[in-house]
């Protein structure tokens, strides 16, 4: 039978974009060429037996082009809290394995790049407030990020803008848009500030997007 999982994960990334990101907009990128840092924290999730709720992932990665062209190179971040059932669980998940093919951003991602570092077992720092658009992250060694709302020039009040996908997507129905600015060491080098930031649920299992509405639409109904 087939690996039975669950991935959701609460989950700040930031990359090297303005905030129309091309990725979300589909446009090529600002500077012509991507970096991007996605880390999270599982609030449900399990690998056929295995638990994962609890644990915090990182997936680190960077093209020296569009994302489409490829050469891309990933580095992956699995909390060291895990027993060794669960980083080769998460390991095998943010690898973009045990899915159908293309059907979740990890296979996607995956599969436009030709380096992959050696997964590293490591404390992640994480607090992200999602509805609050803030995230501090900091893994020892490896990377510091911050997030942060966009604050409307006009008043000074941070400025409310969301991402909704009826379809079409492989990472989330929903997403809080905000600004980040990350610092990454060692292989991975790379480094912005006031970029595009998003806030949002990855909600995967084997066969790709769980349709659930996100506990972040919650205001919709205020």
């Amino acid at each position: 039978m087939a690996n039975q999982w669950l991935f959701k994960s609460e989950t700040y990334d930031n990359c090297n974009c303005a905030v129309n990101c091309g990725c979300q907009f589909n446009l090529p990128s600002t500077h012509g060429y991507c970096q991007s840092a996605f880390v999270g924290n599982i609030v449900e999730g399990h690998f056929n037996d295995t638990p994962l709720a609890g644990l915090n992932w990182a997936g680190l990665y960077k093209w020296p082009g569009e994302i489409a062209e490829g050469s891309g190179k990933r580095l992956i971040v699995i909390d060291e809290r895990a027993d060794e059932a669960q980083r080769v669980a998460l390991e095998t998940i943010i690898s973009g394995e045990a899915c159908e093919p293309l059907s979740n951003l990890f296979a996607v991602f995956g599969s436009t790049c030709s380096e992959f570092c050696d997964t590293l077992f490591l404390p992640i720092n994480l607090e992200v407030d999602l509805e609050a658009r803030t995230a501090t992250v900091d893994i020892p060694g490896i990377m510091k990020s911050s997030g942060k709302p966009i604050i409307n020039e006009f008043n000074g009040e941070p400025f409310h803008i969301a991402l909704a996908r009826r379809r079409g997507s492989f990472e989330f129905a929903y997403a809080e848009v905000g600004l980040g600015r990350t610092s990454i060491t060692g292989d991975m080098e790379m480094a912005y500030e006031d970029s595009w930031a998003h806030f949002c649920v990855h909600h995967w299992n084997q066969d790709g997007l769980v349709r659930e509405r996100s506990r972040l639409t919650a205001w919709l109904d205020a």
